[in-house]
């Protein structure tokens, strides 16, 4: 003979409720904090904005690396900026050129 008893029935609807309780907040949990949640989602954003801005910057610079590069080519050479090199990297002066000397350089 199976003896059921009314509290044996509300302990295991109470049982049975809690445990989905415990599921439906152990995934919201993770959906709020875990690695693809929403915390996650906003700091891939906010990567997503300084590696964008980081872009930009390295193509403005490379732009510029370019013109200058070109400006040293063979077929196109800019007397100017070969001047300006020559001088900077092997310290060599005109002697009418005024020279300043900078302390601590």
């Amino acid at each position: 003979m199976v003896a059921r008893t009314r509290l044996g029935r509300i302990l295991q609807s109470l049982a049975l409720h809690l445990g989905a309780a415990a599921i439906i907040g152990y995934f919201a949990f993770q959906g709020y904090h875990g690695n693809y949640g929403l915390l996650a989602q906003r700091g891939y954003e906010q990567e997503i904005a300084n590696l964008t801005l980081e872009r930009d910057a390295l193509k403005i610079e490379r732009a510029d690396l370019e013109h200058r590069v070109g400006l040293l080519r063979a077929d196109r050479l800019d007397p100017d900026l070969l001047e300006e090199l020559a001088r900077r990297e092997l310290g060599f002066a005109h002697p009418n050129d005024l020279v300043m000397l900078r302390p601590g350089r």
